[in-house]
């Protein structure tokens, strides 16, 4: 190996001697990397319409559905939100009806029962107006729309704590990847930045609660989560709302679990000691 290198050495300090531009060169492909093009990918390409019948007024419509197999997830934030690649797939996961304004979450749609739907029909049916869409995607503005539709028909049919919990999850993720999309280079995105930013926080805050109240009446698996999971996502929102009582307890509950993988464990310790910190700093800020 080391006559392998001082061979090459050899070879280019003849070349530079012959021609000293090479060193000038060499030199500054060495300082400025080769940059790596950022793909640029059409949303439209991941999405397929989606045949659905409405449960409430019985028409047919479409809704856009993202082809899963075809998106990447590229990590996860602290609170499980997945980040994916290509698009952003929250923005696909309700189901709205043109017709009469019924909405849900992929998960929860349909299986209503007769009192629902009458209650859907009298509160919400009778003063939808359907907004056109001709596009071949969403954009988050008419995504958090339908969230807010979502959530309203989960209202007026008296739908479970943890589903209104789930859609106010989800809304909040959806802003925060709303927030993240904003052009940093607009003149007012310091202020639609901290607006979205606002509505994110209600939205968790409510999540949070929700989840909270969930957890006290309502049997595993919640919202498609197993208890270690839930508990986890709990203890993340709740560290962010500085309910630190509770992040700490739902913490020493995951890291004592026999059922826990290791993979959340770590995750768990991650957050305890995140948690020593903030109230070190909180007490700190107190005295």
């Amino acid at each position: 190996m080391a006559g392998l290198l001082s061979g090459f050495g050899k070879k280019n300090a003849e070349k530079t001697a012959q021609n000293p531009a090479n060193e000038k060169t060499a030199a500054t492909v060495e300082e400025k990397p080769k940059e790596q093009k950022k793909i640029v990918y059409n949303e439209a390409d991941f999405l397929f319409d989606k045949k659905y019948e409405c449960p409430v007024c019985y028409g047919n419509f479409t809704s856009k559905t993202v082809r899963s197999g075809k998106i990447r997830a590229i990590r996860a934030d602290k609170d499980l939100k997945p980040v994916f690649e290509q698009l952003e797939p929250i923005k696909y996961d309700v189901v709205l009806c043109p017709h009469c304004g019924y909405a849900a979450l992929t998960r929860y749609y349909g299986g209503l029962a007769s009192v629902q739907v009458k209650a859907i029909r009298e509160n919400i049916s009778n003063g939808f107006k359907a907004a056109e869409n001709g596009n071949d995607c969403y954009t988050y503005e008419e995504a958090l729309n339908r969230y807010k539709m979502c959530l309203a028909n989960t209202i007026v049919k008296r739908g479970k704590t943890s589903e209104k919990a789930y859609i106010n999850l989800k809304t909040g993720w959806l802003l925060r990847s709303m927030g993240e999309a904003l052009d940093h280079t607009a003149e007012d995105y310091e202020k639609k930045a901290g607006e979205i930013k606002e509505q994110e926080r209600e939205y968790l805050k409510n999540a949070l609660d929700g989840l909270i109240e969930a957890m006290q009446t309502e049997d595993y698996p919640i919202c498609g989560m197993d208890e270690v999971t839930y508990d986890y996502l709990i203890a993340v929102l709740a560290m962010e709302f500085e309910q630190y009582d509770v992040t700490s307890k739902l913490i020493s509950n995951i890291l004592v679990s026999t059922s826990a993988s290791s993979r959340i464990k770590d995750k768990a310790r991650d957050i305890k000691e995140e948690l020593i910190v903030k109230v070190k700093e909180k007490k700190a800020g107190q005295s």
